[in-house]
């Protein structure tokens, strides 16, 4: 479990990771209630993040980008959006169909460490918690990129 904080680095939440052998999530809000959940289907390239009742809320792809960093996020009825990140930077914007940026998010760890964020939220279609979900998702796809990558070395 990790706690999900605040500006003011308040609890306001909890992350867990369920298992070191899996990337499937839980996000907990302040009051301890399952709010999202998130995980890789079995042989699939894609995040799904799911709200507490199940449902699927949208569907996380990683997406070919040369010089930058590029994914899409796919939800039911409320819209699409894309994660856009320069090639090299750690800041990232989230970006509505209107080409509005309605959520900014860095990563603030060491490369080495596991990953942290902060995240700016604008958008009136996704909350913190979900865009947290397609966050941690969207780090996933980067480790596993990156250890497919190094495997072959």
């Amino acid at each position: 479990m990790t706690e999900i904080l605040n500006e003011q680095e308040q609890q306001v939440g909890q992350l867990d990771m369920r298992s070191a052998f899996s990337s499937a999530i839980d996000i907990y809000g302040a009051s301890g209630e399952l709010l999202y959940n998130g995980r890789f289907p079995f042989f699939s390239g894609k995040w799904e993040v799911s709200g507490a009742d199940g449902e699927e809320a949208g569907v996380l792809r990683s997406r070919l980008a040369f010089f930058s960093k590029k994914y899409s996020y796919e939800t039911i009825g409320r819209g699409d959006y894309e994660i856009i990140s320069p090639a090299f930077s750690r800041e990232y914007d989230v970006i509505d169909e209107s080409d509005n940026v309605v959520a900014q998010f860095k990563q603030v760890n060491g490369w080495f460490s596991s990953g942290a964020f902060v995240l700016d939220n604008q958008c009136e279609f996704l909350d913190s918690y979900e865009l947290i979900a397609v966050i941690i998702g969207m780090h996933a796809m980067q480790k596993a990129a990156s250890s497919a990558g190094t495997a072959g070395t």
